[in-house]
């Protein structure tokens, strides 16, 4: 999917866009995600390093769309201002994921494994696409 599709995928919603808007489609508080289709499986990863995956991240679904809430605490260890720096980011992190349709909660799983949470969603069968077929014409 190209990035101009990404940003019309009509599977995302109009709050998404902005939020894709005013975070520049990434923004620095945002989980960042990997989505991939596994055969007839929507898998998406989550990169959430240092976080206790039982304490410290939630996964639901409401209304078709996942969201992945994360929280990272601060360490308060050396804070003396003449030396400490940090590029982590700290505190609430939260990414909604629009689920395709026909999607079952019970069916998802999610797991945990060095720093990358993955949320497995199993598609239900679309069927086989319909090719076209000619109508034939009559004359009256």
């Amino acid at each position: 999917m190209t990035d101009l599709m990404r940003w019309f995928d009509t599977r995302r919603s109009p709050i998404d866009v902005i939020e894709r808007l005013f975070e520049g489609d990434m923004g620095s508080s945002a989980i960042k995600v990997e989505e991939m289709v596994d055969g007839n499986t929507l898998v998406v990863r989550a990169e959430l390093p240092g976080i206790d995956p039982e304490k410290d991240v939630d996964v639901t679904v409401t209304d078709g769309v996942l969201s992945i809430k994360a929280e990272r605490q601060e360490k308060k260890e050396q804070k003396d201002k003449d030396s400490y720096r940090s590029e982590f980011r700290y505190g609430s992190f939260m990414r909604r994921i629009p689920l395709p349709g026909g999607v079952q909660q019970g069916d998802i799983t999610a797991s945990y494994k060095d720093g990358l949470l993955e949320v497995r969603a199993p598609m239900p069968d679309q069927g086989q696409p319909s090719g076209g077929s000619k109508i034939p014409i009559t004359r009256g």
